[in-house]
Formats: structure tokens, C-alpha cells, sequence
């Protein structure tokens, strides 16, 4: 092959290598901000496949979650179980990939914005 060829081949490599290693790293994650509502909670069934791209958790929330700034988007997430109802979470969110992690917070830990989103508890 000439080298013209495979230089080019060794870019396309060393590019998509790049963005793998970006993607996977969490360096352009987003947190989002969530409460647990149960009512919104849906038991996620296999589909018998080989690949599961569910991630093999059997439950499911799709929340009205807020970044940082109190800007609302839907997330959907899933869980090994049920979560505690009214809980605070905070949802890493990566392009591509979707929600990689949630974490329960206290309200107080919220940031400011979203504080303003919800009632603090009593």
C-alpha cells in the first residue's frame, strides 16, 4: 500500500481512538438534578438479547431533573431498585453514553437553582 494510505488510516485510528477515550472519560459530563417520584417508575424487561443495552438494571425513571443553572430537561435513568421516594439526586449525564451514574444528595447540597425548584423537606 502506499503511504499516503496508510498515513490516513493511522489518522482515522488515532482520531476515533481520541474520541473513545474522551467519551468514555466523563470530561464532558453534565449534572442534572433530580427528586425521586415512584409514580414515575417503570419495571424494565429483558429482551432476551445477547446485548442488553439497558445495562441489565430492571428498573427505569424517566424525571424532570434541572442542571446547575435550573434550566429542565427529562432524564431517564435506570436503578438495580427502587428508590427511596422524595429523594434528592444528582444524575452524570454524558453525550452519547446518556446517564452513566446517579448519587442521592441532601437538599442542601443542591445547587441554589435547583433549591428553588423544589420545597425543602420538613
Amino acid at each position: 500500500m502506499p503511504k499516503k494510505v496508510l498515513g490516513g488510516i493511522a489518522v482515522v485510528v488515532l482520531v476515533a481512538a481520541c474520541a473513545c477515550i474522551f467519551l468514555s472519560s466523563g470530561s464532558s459530563s453534565t449534572y442534572y438534578y433530580a427528586q425521586i417520584d415512584n409514580s414515575k417508575l417503570e419495571q424494565v424487561e429483558s429482551r432476551g438479547g445477547v446485548i442488553d443495552f439497558g445495562g441489565g438494571l430492571p428498573y427505569a425513571y424517566t424525571l424532570c431533573s434541572y442542571d446547575e443553572n435550573g434550566n429542565e430537561k427529562d432524564i431517564r435513568f435506570g436503578a438495580s431498585r427502587e428508590l427511596k421516594e422524595g429523594a434528592f439526586v444528582r444524575l452524570t449525564v454524558v453525550p452519547i453514553r446518556g446517564t452513566v451514574a446517579w448519587e442521592e444528595l441532601q437538599y442542601g447540597a443542591l445547587p441554589t437553582a435547583v433549591q428553588e425548584k423544589y420545597a425543602p423537606p420538613q
